[in-house]
């Protein structure tokens, strides 16, 4: 059992974690709290099951087309519903991201109803359960997902510290008046920003997608990593990872012990308590939450 509880506290802090750095890189580089990204993360499952419909023989093509549409939505949300905010207030962009959430959620209902879909078994994928060390079980894309977000989080890492454009969008956030006098395309930067974030976040959806099911509600997911984000720090990516442990953590063992119907209040109970005690969070920088 207690094997078990580790491995379920793993499998929901790569969930977590893996769309909770969306959050952190745009408003990292952009200084804008993308209150829609649970809803794209929402639309790029969708687009999975949208090109599932089209290809139901080749799994590895649907997934493909879905990942390479994340990308582009997340370019085209820049430049056509937020490029014109850049540099305005703050309020405004996050009122905006509202609305283009209040919006994405309408669209995914009336295009595909509320009925959940099963995209895995379209594509006639397994998902067998794993045995982790002869005592846990884990299902096949519960693992791949816990992968995924290793791989992203060290590409990310390593992206932003030795790549060109990673430091392109590491001298953005930092000063973006001295980035654009340096040559920098500042929106080319954000809409990079944007385009991983929302390809990060639509890759969670459609692991969850295919290892459980598809409906409207998978936008909980991204509104209950919104709170590890903050936990952790805004401005860090380690923060996101130790914020989302802290939150998973805490939600199974509230799960397991206490209530399963905890589960939906359990990231926002931290999120409070962390807004009392460090309000920047834990690997936050102080002087950039000021800013907000």
């Amino acid at each position: 059992m207690q094997w078990q509880l580790c491995v379920n506290i793993l499998a929901l802090t790569a969930l977590y974690a893996l769309v909770c750095c969306g959050y952190v890189l745009i408003y990292r580089v952009s200084r804008v709290l993308n209150m829609a990204h649970g809803e794209l993360m929402l639309l790029g499952a969708y687009g999975l099951f949208a090109t599932t419909s089209q290809v139901t023989n080749n799994p590895l093509l649907a997934i493909t087309v879905a990942a390479l549409l994340s990308i582009l939505i997340g370019v085209v949300t820049y430049h056509i519903l937020m490029r014109k905010l850049t540099g305005s207030d703050v309020l405004a962009a996050v009122l905006t991201t509202i609305a283009i959430g209040i919006l994405i959620r309408g669209l995914v209902v009336l295009i595909w109803t509320a009925q959940p879909q099963h995209p895995g078994e379209m594509l006639g994928l397994n998902n067998p359960t794993l045995p982790v060390f002869g005592v846990a079980r884990i299902s096949l894309y519960t693992a791949i997902l816990i992968g995924l977000t290793a791989l992203v989080y060290i590409s990310l890492f390593i992206f932003l510290r030795y790549g060109s454009w990673g430091i392109r969008l590491r001298a953005a956030g930092q000063n973006p008046l001295l980035a654009s006098q340096r040559g920098i395309n500042l929106h080319a930067v954000f809409a990079f920003a944007w385009a991983i974030s929302t390809f990060t976040a639509s890759m969670a959806g459609m692991i969850v997608a295919i290892d459980t099911a598809l409906d409207s509600t998978m936008v909980m997911i991204g509104l209950k990593a919104f709170p590890a984000a903050l936990v952790g720090g805004l401005d860090s990516l380690l923060g996101a990872l130790i914020g989302s442990f802290t939150i998973a953590l805490i939600e199974v063992l509230l799960i397991q012990h206490v209530d399963p119907l905890l589960s939906d209040v359990v990231p926002f109970l931290v999120l409070i308590v962390m807004l009392f005690i460090r309000p920047w969070g834990l690997f936050g920088t102080r002087e950039k939450l000021d800013r907000v």
